[in-house]
C-alpha cells in the first residue's frame, strides 16, 4: 500500500515541503534479505534512520514489516540531510501496513528525530518549518515538545508538541486528543524586551567612551575601542545592545529564524526579544564566521543579524577571517554558493571591535611605559587591513579608570534607559530623512552620493575639516566617515545643521587614520 506523509527540509533560513512516499508490499527480489530501500538523495543520517525507526516501532508495541519497503523523499533532486525525517517515515510505514489509520495523515506536517524507545527529539529550524506549514495550509504541525513553543509563534497554525511516537499513533487512531501549543507572541515579546542583566550605569567613569558608543548606536556606526588591558573595553561593548532601539516584531521573527536554523535556540524558547550580541573567539575560522560548510549553516555574522558582532583582540584574528567580512558589511547579506545550491543569509550587524594599542598593551598609557621596540606598534596595527578599517567609523581611544572613580560609591551614572531615549530620538529623525530610500535606515548606511547632500557643511566647517585633514595627517578615506558621524552628532542634538562642535567631535574619532599614530 502507498501512503504519503509530509515533512520539511530547511534551505538557508527558509523551509521547503518534502513529500515522504512509503510503499510496502511483496518480497525482496531473488530471496534477498534487503527489505528496506530509501531513495530521493538521502544523506547518511537519513539512511541510518531505518535502524532508529525499526527500534522505535518495536518499542511502541508495533511491528516492522518484513516486506519490500521503499521510501521516496520528493522532490528527489534535493539532498535530504539530518534526522528530522524519522517521524514522518515511521508513520508512513505504520500507515502503509495498516497499523495506524491514515485518514487524516495527509493534512498534517510531521517533523522529528526518533530515539530508540520511540521518544521524539528536537530538530533545527522549527520556526521556518512552521512558517512553511502555514503557507502550505496544513491543518497542523506535529513536532517535538521541546520545539513546540518556538513553532507556535506562527499564528493560524495548530502546533502539537508530543513527547513520543505513541502519542502520534493514538492521535491518528482517535484514541488521544492532542492540545495545540499556544503562545501569546506579542505579550511575551514585549514582556521580555525590557529585561537586561547589564546596564551602562555599572560602568564607572569613561564618559567620553560612553558618548562615542551612544553616537555609534544612534547612527548604526561600526566602532573600534583601542586601549590597554583592563580599561573596560569589553565591559562597555557588552552593554551596547541595551542602548540600541528595541527589536520590532518582524526583526525578532527574522532573528529567531536564523538562530533556529543554526540550532542556537534554547529548548522551550519562543521569540528572541533582545538584539543579539555575538562574541566569537579570535581562533574562529572564516567558515564559522561567515557561514558555509558541506551542509551550509549560518555563521557568526548572521547570528549577529539585527544586533552586535563584537570582535575582541581584533589583531589576533587571522587576516583571512577578517577579510571575508568586508563584502557582507557592505551588502548586509552573505551568499553561500555550492555546486547544487546557493543560499543567502542576512548579515546586517553593527561591528564593535577592541584591541590593545600594541603587543605589550601599554602604548600611550598615562602611567606605564610601552616596552615594544621600534616599528612594533605600527606592524601590530597593520595586521588590520586598510579596507577593513575603512568600514569602521569611530576609532575610540580608551584610557584606564582612576582609583578614585572606581571607589566612588556616591557618583551615579546614566542608565542605559536614559541613553537609549536619546538614541531613539536620533533614529526617528533619520527614519524621517530616509523614508523615501528603501534599504537605508540610519546614517551609517548612506552612500557617498547622499553624504554630500545630507551632510553639507558651511564655510567654517569646511575650513575646520581642511585644517584637520592637513594638521592631523588624516587619510582620504576618513572624509566621508567624519561627515556621517558629525551628522549623527547633530541628530542627537536635534540640530538641522552640522555645527563646528559636531564636526570637531567627529574628527577626534579618527585616531587610526593619523599617519603618525603608532610612530
Amino acid at each position: 500500500m502507498l501512503v504519503k506523509t509530509y515533512s520539511s527540509a530547511v534551505q538557508g533560513v527558509d523551509a521547503r515541503t518534502i513529500t515522504v512516499e512509503v510503499n510496502a508490499g511483496g518480497q525482496p527480489a531473488g530471496g534477498s534479505n534487503n527489505y528496506y530501500h530509501m531513495v530521493g538523495l538521502p544523506d547518511k543520517a537519513v539512511s541510518e534512520g531505518f535502524r532508529r525507526i525499526e527500534a522505535a516501532i518495536t518499542n511502541v508495541n508495533k511491528s516492522m514489516p518484513r516486506l519490500n519497503l521503499i521510501v521516496n523523499l520528493a522532490p528527489a533532486d534535493i539532498r535530504k540531510e539530518g534526522s528530522a525525517f524519522d517521524l514522518p517515515i515511521a508513520m508512513g510505514i505504520l500507515a502503509s501496513t495498516s497499523q495506524v489509520k491514515k485518514d487524516d495523515m495527509e493534512k498534517y506536517m510531521m517533523i522529528g528525530e526518533l530515539s530508540l524507545d520511540g521518544g521524539l527529539r528536537p530538530v533545527k529550524g522549527a520556526l521556518s518549518i512552521a512558517i512553511q506549514a502555514r503557507k502550505e495550509k496544513y491543518k497542523g504541525l506535529i513536532i517535538s515538545k521541546q520545539n513546540a513553543r518556538e513553532a507556535a509563534i506562527v499564528n493560524d497554525l495548530d502546533v502539537y508538541g508530543v513527547e513520543n511516537m505513541r502519542e502520534v499513533i493514538d492521535f491518528f487512531d482517535g484514541k488521544l486528543e492532542l492540545q495545540p501549543t499556544f503562545v501569546e507572541t506579542r505579550d511575551e515579546f514585549s514582556d521580555n524586551q525590557e529585561v537586561f542583566t547589564v546596564d551602562f550605569s555599572d560602568v564607572k567613569g569613561q564618559e567620553n567612551i560612553k558618548r562615542a558608543l551612544e553616537i555609534a548606536a544612534a547612527g548604526g556606526h561600526n566602532a573600534i575601542l583601542i586601549g590597554p588591558p583592563g580599561a573596560g573595553k569589553t565591559m562597555l561593548a557588552r552593554r551596547m545592545p541595551t542602548v540600541l532601539p528595541q527589536l520590532s516584531l518582524m526583526e525578532a521573527l527574522e532573528t529567531t529564524k536564523i538562530h533556529s536554523v543554526a540550532g542556537k535556540l534554547p529548548e522551550n524558547s519562543s521569540l528572541i526579544a533582545h538584539r543579539p550580541f555575538r562574541s566569537p573567539h579570535h581562533t574562529i575560522s572564516d567558515v564559522a564566521l561567515v557561514g558555509g560548510g558541506g551542509n551550509p549553516m549560518p555563521g557568526e555574522i548572521s547570528l549577529a543579524h539585527n544586533g552586535v558582532l563584537f570582535l575582541d583582540e581584533l589583531p589576533e584574528f587571522k587576516r583571512s577571517v577578517l577579510e571575508v567580512m568586508r563584502q557582507p558589511m557592505e551588502e548586509r547579506r552573505v551568499t553561500i554558493s555550492r555546486a547544487r545550491l546557493s543560499v543567502d543569509y542576512p548579515a546586517s550587524f553593527m561591528l564593535i571591535a577592541s584591541m590593545n594599542p600594541c603587543p605589550c598593551g601599554y602604548y600611550n598609557h598615562p602611567d606605564k611605559d610601552c616596552v615594544c621596540g621600534p616599528g612594533v606598534v605600527k606592524r601590530y596595527l597593520n595586521k588590520i587591513s586598510g579596507p577593513l578599517l575603512d568600514r569602521i567609523d569611530l576609532h575610540v581611544e580608551v584610557t584606564p579608570v582612576s582609583y578614585d572613580q572606581l571607589t566612588d560609591m556616591e557618583q551615579k551614572y546614566e542608565s542605559s534607559d536614559v541613553i537609549r531615549a536619546r538614541v531613539l530620538d536620533a533614529r526617528r529623525i533619520q527614519g524621517e530623512r530616509f523614508k523615501d530610500f528603501p534599504g537605508i535606515h540610519c546614517n551609517a548606511q548612506m552612500p557617498s552620493r547622499m553624504v554630500r547632500e545630507v551632510c553639507a557643511l558651511g564655510k567654517p566647517g569646511l575650513i575646520l575639516l581642511k585644517t584637520a585633514m592637513k594638521k592631523l595627517q588624516l587619510s582620504a578615506r576618513a572624509y566621508d566617515r567624519i561627515l556621517k558621524v558629525a551628522r549623527t552628532g547633530a541628530d542627537l542634538a536635534g540640530s538641522k545643521d552640522i555645527t563646528i562642535e559636531h564636526l570637531a567631535e567627529a574628527i577626534q574619532y579618527r585616531s587610526l587614520d593619523r599617519d603618525n599614530w603608532g610612530g
